[in-house]
């Protein structure tokens, strides 16, 4: 893939980053639950590479709090933009070096990453609350991080595999 299509194909995964929100922000009791940001930044690394995906996931939540003033900005879209960017980082680096493309390495790639991203967000979250003279505990942690992000788990775990194989980036062969 060249250069001039990977530029066009980041810029819109940050574009969808910034508009999916628009959507499921009008489902009331479960749309900030769906996680909307994080589906275009997974779907950027995975076809796009490591390096855009982590790129957009940085981009994407300032850029909407800055424009939209959601999230905000501080502490919220700061912690987002590295959780985001982990997601692409691990997610892209992960799938790209499996050697055979299947759903199942596809899957491992998806939880490593959502791990890593959310306890990346963890991390951050607690050194901002710290420098404000508060604390992270870990139940507000798990609840915030884990309990109140399954509906969006569920739909990345859905939705993005499905369209990979949609897009023959990945093999439905599970071995």
């Amino acid at each position: 893939m060249n250069q001039t299509k990977k530029l066009v194909l980041a810029a819109l995964f940050l574009a969808l980053g910034i508009v999916l929100p628009f959507f499921t922000g009008q489902i009331q009791t479960i749309g900030n639950m769906l996680c909307p940001m994080h589906i275009p930044v997974f779907l950027c690394a995975l076809i796009v590479g490591y390096q855009y995906g982590a790129l957009i996931g940085v981009i994407t939540p300032l850029l909407r709090s800055i424009l939209f003033g959601m999230p905000p900005l501080y502490p919220t879209a700061f912690a987002m933009a590295f959780e985001l960017a982990t997601y692409g980082l691990v997610v892209g680096l992960l799938y790209n070096h499996f050697e055979k493309k299947t759903i199942i390495n596809l899957y491992i790639s998806l939880l490593v990453a959502m791990v890593a991203g959310r306890v990346i967000w963890g991390i951050v979250d607690a050194i901002i609350l710290g420098l404000n003279g508060s604390a992270l505990t870990m139940s507000v942690f798990m609840a915030a991080v884990f309990f109140n992000s399954i509906p969006g788990i569920i739909l990345q775990l859905i939705l993005i595999p499905m369209i990979m194989v949609i897009l023959g980036k990945s093999k439905f062969a599970v071995k």
